[in-house]
């Protein structure tokens, strides 16, 4: 019975088995669903991006509460942290199908936050989704927007090349052709300048000029028609949608993030407010726009190591995905320096005008101290790019001429006036531009901002003489602004450009020292600026002599400090040096210009004036450029007024003369400078003056008084100054 009981037991189990296929399958089914529950509810992001890959075409929206619920939950994911790849790739199908209609498509596109990356077959599939028809406009145009503003996130683009006639053929769309423009400039290569005669048939809009600016370099055979050299920037900001998320989202995975897939919008203000935030003053790092999956064999610009690797594989190298990226980066100033490839230039020209006008311009200043920091870091890589390449960028001219006009003349001081320093020459029309604004800060500021403003002129007027004298063509009649010598101006227009500026700063300075009560920093810039002037003809070769306005000269001449006398003599000594030699040089043979009649008298009366004053003890009297109505020098009570700024009794050497007075004549109480000019005493005393380092004034007494007060013998007497012109 046992055993019967036992084989029952065993037929009981046996018959449970064989009936468990159904209910184990059904089972199974019943843990699947349990166990994709219970994960959902420990991953619910990942539970409503199951859910929504479901979603089937003509899926009713109104009133469905688990679309919403689950749509609400990734819109909080990825605004907050951003969607992954696959993420990424899934609602934009979803959205362009408009498997759940056109509203929520427009939704999705508008939270589509990439937290690292955007899968280019995602973007190629999502183009396609334009020829079905079945898209709104608005969802058409927010869709294209969308690629513009993550396009630097794609992980590679040879896919996207490979369609580049497909999207080529939506320029036809007059809505589409601003933003396919846009996104063909920043795909196009060599190979497709073949587009160009299609493209010259859609019209001669801003964006489309812009287009066919780049074909052009490409071909420049094939296009006939002219472009402007420099235009206005053609495609506007399309990213207002998803920056203030895009930044925050990078800054917060920035740890995460790939280096070489970074986007440069790091939000650095408080996103509640308009104030700036510096979005764009990170320079991205180098990444390629090719990877491994091209069929193309490039070198990539981060994988170089040395100028070597550099010219060993110049004629394969890519540009960057993001050309800011060549910024700060020597070997890429190199490359980019060694092709001369315009459109780099366009490119790069474009990107930084776009991150300076959308951080300076359209934003009020924030002083916080961070992003003061950052722009300054920003500034000075632009300004250490164009020191290397030894040439200004188009976009930062073009950023200061609007920049200076709302300038507060202290924000980032230093770095705003070096890269106004690096203005190549200037048409006519332009000038206003810069010297308008810059004179209203010029008189409204400290004598501090003064001093910087003629530091800078300076700066400017010595690189445009230094261009001149290195790029002036063999014929001397044309010179070259750029380094491709694409644009030239006449040397008589590169003259009036110079006079232009000379006279500019002569009127700054003269007002400047007016109102400082000739500060004495503020005239030791002025005679800086005037020192460079002055070596225009001899040192840079340019057929120009200007000479200082009265206003500059005569508060250097009677000036309190000797370094300032010291210094207008070796500016009066080599604008002698330079008058003479284009003196000689017109007798010796024709020239095209001529130093003005003018100029000369100007030297003469200069001369004159600066030698009676310090040598011949002549001031103030007729006949000496320096001529008061004797009624008032009566009236001052100055004894021997005559002789009060020769180089015994003039302020700037007046405690030398006492100096050499009391060795002279240790034993004398009362104190007789007059002896000081008497027999050989004079002689010993000039030495004695030139030995505390005044070499200019040392030159320029040489040179001009004819007098040689090295003899024992001599003593002085009334010098007329000679080889006057």
């Amino acid at each position: 019975m046992a055993g019967a009981s036992n084989l029952s037991g065993l037929a009981l189990e046996t018959s449970g088995e064989l009936q468990s296929p159904g209910s184990a399958s059904s089972n199974r089914s019943l843990r699947v669903a349990e166990n994709v529950r219970k994960k959902g509810e420990r991953n619910p992001f990942q539970f409503a991006l199951n859910y929504l890959s479901q979603v089937q075409e003509g899926t009713v929206v109104r009133g469905n509460d688990a679309l919403e619920r689950n749509l609400v939950l990734v819109e909080t994911i990825a605004l907050s942290q951003g969607l992954p790849p696959e993420a990424v790739s899934l609602l934009l199908d979803l959205a362009l199908s408009l498997r759940a209609g056109s509203v929520t498509c427009s939704r999705i596109l508008k939270f589509l936050i990439p937290a690292s990356v955007v899968p280019q077959e995602a973007i190629v599939r999502g183009m396609s989704w334009l020829c079905v028809g079945k898209m709104p406009l608005n969802a058409q145009v927010l869709f294209l927007r969308w690629v513009l503003t993550v396009f630097d996130l794609i992980d590679c683009k040879d896919h996207l090349r490979a369609v580049y006639g497909f999207i080529f053929s939506f320029l036809t769309e007059e809505n589409l052709c601003p933003f396919i423009c846009h996104l063909l400039y920043l795909l196009t290569m060599r190979e497709h300048a073949s587009y160009l005669f299609c493209a010259l048939q859609q019209g001669k809009q801003s964006f489309l000029m812009q287009l066919l600016a780049l074909y052009k370099v490409f071909r420049p055979e094939l296009v006939t028609l002219s472009v402007p050299s420099r235009l206005r920037t053609g495609f506007k900001n399309h990213n207002s949608t998803w920056k203030a998320a895009l930044s925050a989202v990078q800054r917060k995975n920035r740890t995460q993030m790939m280096a070489d897939h970074s986007l440069s919008l790091g939000v650095k203000g408080k996103p509640v407010s308009r104030k700036r935030k510096l979005d764009h003053l990170e320079v991205p790092p180098l990444s390629s726009s090719f990877y491994t999956n091209s069929k193309k064999t490039v070198f990539q610009l981060q994988e170089l190591r040395s100028f070597t690797e550099l010219l060993q594989n110049i004629h394969n190298i890519e540009l960057p995905a993001q050309m800011g990226s060549l910024l700060g980066c020597s070997l890429a100033l190199h490359y980019l320096d060694c092709v001369q490839d315009e459109s780099a230039f366009l490119r790069l020209n474009f990107w930084l005008g776009y991150s300076l006008q959308e951080e300076f311009l359209l934003c009020p200043v924030d002083g916080d101290s961070d992003s003061q920091t950052e722009a300054s870091r920003f500034l000075a890589t632009i300004l250490s790019s164009q020191q290397f390449l030894q040439e200004s960028f188009l976009s930062t001219e073009s950023f200061l001429y609007k920049f200076l006009s709302v300038w507060d003349g202290s924000l980032l001081r230093s770095q705003v006036l070096d890269l106004l320093s690096h203005v190549p020459l200037m048409p006519s029309h332009r000038k206003m531009l810069l010297f308008e604004p810059l004179m209203q800060l010029y008189f409204t500021s400290s004598v501090f901002f003064k001093c910087s403003v003629l530091e800078c002129l300076n700066s400017m007027l010595l690189k445009w003489l230094t261009w001149h004298s290195i790029n002036a063509l063999e014929n001397g009649l044309d010179i070259s602004l750029n380094s491709n010598g694409t644009v030239t101006m006449t040397l008589s227009g590169f003259m009036d450009t110079v006079i232009e500026l000379v006279r500019f700063v002569g009127r700054l300075a003269a007002e400047g020292l007016r109102l400082e009560n000739c500060h004495v920093l503020l005239l030791s810039h002025t005679l800086a600026f005037y020192e460079t002037v002055c070596d225009m003809f001899v040192k840079y070769g340019l057929p120009l002599v200007i000479m200082p306005p009265a206003d500059v000269f005569y508060p250097a001449l009677l000036a309190t400090d000797s370094v300032s006398v010291d210094r207008l003599g070796y500016i009066m000594y080599r604008y002698r040096k330079n008058l003479t030699l284009a003196k000689k040089q017109g007798q010796q043979r024709e020239q095209t210009f001529h130093i003005s009649r003018v100029t000369y008298q100007e030297f003469n009366k200069h001369l004159v004036a600066m030698v009676s004053c310090l040598w011949n003890s002549k001031s103030f009297l007729s006949g000496t450029g320096i001529e008061v109505d004797e009624r008032q020098l009566i009236q001052s009570k100055v004894p021997d007024h005559w002789s009060s700024f020769d180089l015994v009794h003039h302020p700037a050497f007046f405690k030398y003369a006492l100096e050499f007075h009391q060795k002279c004549w240790p034993e004398r109480k009362r104190v007789d400078l007059a002896s000081i000019k008497v027999g050989k005493y004079w002689n010993w005393y000039v030495e004695f003056l030139f030995s505390q380092g005044f070499d200019g004034l040392n030159d320029f007494i040489k040179v001009n008084t004819g007098q040689s007060y090295s003899s024992s013998s001599s003593s002085q007497g009334d010098s007329q100054p000679t080889g006057q012109h």
